[in-house]
């Protein structure tokens, strides 16, 4: 049986790290639809169904074997190794996501969701040169590739190359109008680079049009704090807090959401008056 367009469990975003409760348009973990010339054999519909929901779900022990039996009736299927990776990712093993991606590529070598997925776990191994390598090969063949756009950027924030980052992530944003992570991660960028005009008034424009979204009122604290604006900084991150609390933690700030140095030093300054 074949199946009408290949689903692909696409991340992004170095996305699985950062499931955050983001507004309408932002990354997070998405499914695209099966099938398509490249994918080889393909199992039973149910079965692969069934492995895509518990992968949703985030059901990710029950998801492994699935997929471990979708591929023990079809092992060419190449969206069933690539969603494989991204539950292995998901449940930490991130060189045995890197190797189910590689053999979804050799099956579907078209296809641009495994480079991303791939990308995806090179960066949570810091293989900074590896995962740009996969995501620039999506934008030879996409230059308006949002998801690789901003993927990059992290990349070369990682790399603390801020201006290059700011750039990808404004070029995710224009790709993408709806994109609220990348704008918020170029206006921290923008922070990073001593422009706090620029990044206040792009945060201050985020939060009027989506007011529910963490990342912009936790980064405009930051950028408020070290401004002087200490009472509006405490009414933005009372909301940030309530909607992630996440944003308290000085580790998962640079290790998973990777905000530039200088806004996570100003949060935890703000974060310090209050211990």
């Amino acid at each position: 049986m074949r199946r009408s367009p290949l689903v692909w469990l696409a991340l992004g975003l170095a996305c699985l790290g950062l499931l955050l409760p983001l507004p309408a348009g932002a990354l997070g973990l998405g499914v695209a639809n099966p099938g398509g010339p490249e994918s080889g054999m393909v199992a039973s519909e149910g079965l692969f169904r069934e492995a895509l929901r518990a992968s949703r779900e985030g059901r990710f022990d029950a998801a492994l074997p699935l997929w471990d039996a979708v591929l023990d009736q079809a092992p060419e299927d190449a969206a069933a190794w690539s969603n494989r990776g991204n539950v292995l990712l998901a449940m930490g093993d991130a060189p045995g996501a890197i190797a189910a991606q590689g053999r979804s590529i050799a099956l579907a070598p078209n296809q641009t969701d495994p480079h991303l997925n791939r990308g995806t776990a090179e960066e949570a191994l810091g293989l900074w040169q590896d995962a740009a390598a996969d995501y620039l090969w999506i934008l030879e063949r996409d230059p308006l590739d949002a998801s690789a756009l901003y993927n990059l950027g992290n990349v070369e924030g990682s790399l603390g190359h801020w201006d290059a980052a700011r750039r990808h992530f404004e070029a995710a944003a224009e790709a993408r109008p709806d994109f609220a992570m990348a704008r918020s991660s170029a206006a921290l960028a923008a922070f990073q680079l001593g422009q706090g005009d620029q990044a206040e008034m792009e945060l201050r424009r985020l939060i009027r049009r989506h007011p529910l979204f963490a990342d912009a009122r936790a980064g405009l604290t930051a950028v408020l704090w070290q401004r002087g604006g200490r009472g509006e900084a405490e009414s933005h991150w009372a909301a940030a807090f309530g909607l992630d609390p996440r944003y308290r933690q000085d580790e998962w700030l640079r290790q998973i959401r990777r905000w530039p140095p200088d806004a996570v030093e100003a949060l935890g300054q703000f974060l310090a008056l209050g211990r």
